[in-house]
């Protein structure tokens, strides 16, 4: 019997995951068309369910989604918000249907119709569970009816993988690892010219790659903060970050074993020498932004453990682990400690 998936406890206000599904067999079926259809669904059930992604990549066999999720509302939204919300989403269709149906029930004076239908849809938002469900089952449906000889049966491998993340330093490396999928999977030379990314929306000028992008952000120190505040400023830190984690690696006969941004690309970017805290986190495709179970600072990582006492032996003490090949230099810790970094 598999474990529940971990989230974060319920008296969060929000929680940021990093949801990872792979196409079964790891076919690399997700061409251009694919991709732009992924993302619109991907935008369409983000604002429907009430979450905000912060960033993400498709690539050609998988999709990485980082995606912040608030907790429940005490007061939810009233019929008219609703309708306006699945408007804005789906379409004036459904929502118009919506309409009629409580115009209907209210005449009725059917209220428990009412609340059933607005339950049917408040049941769904702000849980990434059904986020992704919805949204990967959506774009099963799309793909197999968009086959020239029509495709049935499941496109995803498995169940979706996520990793809890936590604000601040963690989050800024997770995100910055996703960003740099196209680099290390070598195609295009720089990140900022991948389209199906959340950093090359954000560079093209898209309002809410950049409103992740400024979640991302948030709580930077003092000094950092002061070179964000514009929206030039930020993607600059921010494309810092992303260049100075993604370097090329080289053995010591010069050739290239990891792909990667090269030292003249990062003497182009860099504004700021030596301000990179993170910038060999992600030289390599660690396993713990995928596999970790969470991923933060010690105090963030053992909390999430004593909220999932249950889930563990006896034996252990605490959650937080150390990440192989970063070591106790690195502030950030995970709750599983992985044998391989691949």
């Amino acid at each position: 019997m598999r474990r529940p998936r971990l989230k974060a406890p319920a008296d969060f206000l929000s929680a940021i995951y990093h949801c990872v599904s792979r196409v079964v067999d790891r076919q690399f079926v997700l061409q251009d068309v694919e991709k732009e259809q992924f993302v619109r669904f991907m935008r369409m059930y983000e604002a429907l369910f009430g979450l905000s992604v912060i960033t993400y990549c498709v690539m050609g066999n998988h999709f990485h989604v980082l995606v912040e999720v608030p907790k429940r509302p005490a007061v939810l939204p009233t019929n008219s918000e609703l309708v306006a919300l699945i408007r804005k989403a789906k379409g004036n269709m459904e929502a118009e249907s919506l309409e009629r149906w409580f115009e209907m029930w209210r005449e009725q004076g059917n209220f428990a119709a009412i609340e059933a239908a607005r339950e049917s849809y408040f049941s769904q938002m702000w849980d990434v569970s059904q986020f992704m469900k919805v949204l990967k089952q959506r774009f099963t449906q799309w793909f197999n009816g968009s086959r020239p000889v029509r495709r049935k049966g499941t496109l995803w491998e498995d169940r979706f993988r996520s990793v809890l993340v936590e604000s601040g330093e963690a989050l800024r490396a997770m995100a910055a690892y996703i960003d740099l999928n196209p680099i290390r999977a070598n195609l295009v030379s720089d990140p900022k010219d991948y389209r199906w990314s959340g950093y090359g929306e954000a560079c093209a000028g898209r309002r809410l790659a950049r409103k992740g992008l400024q979640r991302v952000l948030a709580g930077l120190g003092k000094e950092d903060a002061k070179d964000a505040t514009t929206v030039g400023g930020m993607l600059a830190w921010y494309r810092m970050q992303v260049v100075g984690r993604g370097q090329e690696r080289r053995d010591a006969s010069g050739k290239v074993t990891k792909v990667g941004l090269t030292q003249t690309d990062l003497a182009a970017t860099e504004r700021r020498q030596g301000q990179m805290p993170f910038q060999d986190y992600l030289r390599l495709r660690v396993r713990y932004f995928t596999d970790g179970s969470v991923l933060g600072t010690k105090a963030f990582v053992n909390g999430i453990f004593k909220s999932k006492r249950e889930w563990f032996s006896e034996k252990r003490k605490d959650g937080a682990r150390t990440l192989k090949g970063l070591g106790r230099a690195s502030p950030l810790r995970t709750m599983r400690a992985l044998v391989k970094i691949r």
